[in-house]
């Protein structure tokens, strides 16, 4: 089992990775990003007790930091941000691999190398990628602040990150977002037609959506707190996301004076529905500390998500599913460490999240992929 402040970390990173350069080039292979070995095809040590809904376990990397790993649009690719400071790549990148090559797939960076990327997510026809970037603030990776004994846990929220397209070979086609302050988080709807996005344009972290060009930016949450990590429902409807909401005046002013220094304390996080304009705004969890990385099942009619809110420690992290409507709360998976990021396939058939199991006792996190079965 990790340590708590091994843990602090380790989910500091999943949340908010940082980015210099690689030594690898963009849009080819680079045996700079973590590469499966062959021992790891198999299901040793990659399926727990309990664990019914998975079958097929698979591990796509082998070492460092990967996460946030998202299917293309016809389900035969994923993209995710890596980070491996022993192999050059000092903090996050943008990856993606090709599941449908033979053998074991090879990694290939699409962000430029330069300074911290995060959430990344295919564009209709899957060869481009939108991702968010810091590179034109500074194209060195940004500092990660510093965590004061019995200091509040926080996360950087970094103005410099403004929202891109790129193509495979990482070349950048656009840039979609030029406001101050962070713009991050951005996601598709299934029709491809709009992207929903986190930014701090308005002085809070709130929800916005915009077409795929970049137009027709439109505010959809407007409550103090953060919100952040959305997604559309299969039919495009609705948006499932992870919010915090300081309730108390010492709560708000707490939050208020993180937010004027670029930082949020993500401790505490509910999920919460809306229509894909932002009314019909509903909670639909209240279990008490981080709930968030939610994802629509095919079905439209149930969430997965990850949630440590049986922990007294802050760990482990393991993945839920819950009903649209706040009943039927089940556990999926059962790790003693560290669960996150699931995505369902389009075709429903596969899930990919990220998870510290068959790790060896170090503190990476890898890439997994698994047939469901309901």
């Amino acid at each position: 089992m990790l340590k708590s402040s091994t843990f602090l970390v380790m989910i500091l990173f999943l949340f908010q990775a940082c980015s210099p350069s690689s030594d690898g080039d963009a849009g080819e292979e680079t045996p700079n990003a973590s590469e499966p070995s062959e021992e790891l095809t198999g299901e040793w040590n990659l399926l727990y007790e309990g664990e019914k809904h998975f079958a097929n376990v698979r591990q796509l990397t082998d070492g460092g930091d990967n996460a946030e790993a998202y299917f293309s649009f016809d389900d035969k690719k994923l993209v995710m941000q890596i980070a491996q400071p022993e192999k050059g790549i000092e903090c996050d990148q943008i990856f993606y691999l090709d599941l449908s090559e033979d053998g074991m797939p090879g990694l290939r960076r699409v962000s430029n190398g330069k300074g911290r990327t995060t959430c990344s997510y295919f564009m209709p026809g899957d060869q481009r990628v939108l991702y968010a970037s810091t590179h034109e603030a500074d194209e060195n990776c940004p500092e990660v602040p510093e965590r004061t004994h019995g200091g509040p846990y926080v996360w950087p929220i970094y103005p410099g990150y403004d929202i891109y397209v790129s193509n495979l070979e990482g070349e950048i086609i656009e840039k979609l977002t030029d406001e101050p302050g962070y713009d991050a988080e951005a996601t598709l709807s299934p029709d491809g037609s709009r992207i929903v996005f986190t930014s701090m344009r308005s002085g809070d972290l709130e929800l916005y959506t915009m077409n795929t060009d970049g137009s027709d930016v439109v505010q959809i949450t407007d409550e103090l707190g953060y919100d952040g990590g959305a997604f559309y429902s299969p039919d495009g409807s609705k948006i499932i996301f992870r919010a915090s909401r300081p309730e108390t005046e010492e709560e708000q002013a707490q939050y208020k004076e993180l937010i004027a220094k670029n930082l949020v304390q993500p401790t505490e996080m509910e999920l919460f529905l809306c229509n894909a304009d932002g009314s019909d705004l509903k909670q639909i969890t209240d279990l008490g500390n981080a709930n968030w990385a939610p994802f629509f099942h095919p079905s439209g009619e149930k969430i997965i998500f990850s949630s440590n809110y049986m922990s007294e420690r802050g760990f482990p992290f393991n993945l839920f599913m819950i009903n649209i409507d706040g009943s039927g709360l089940g556990q999926i998976t059962f790790d003693e460490a560290f669960d996150s990021f699931p995505m369902f396939s389009r075709d429903g058939k596969k899930l990919v999240f990220s998870s510290n199991r068959n790790n060896g006792g170090t503190r990476a996190t890898n890439v997994f992929i698994a047939d469901w079965v309901e």
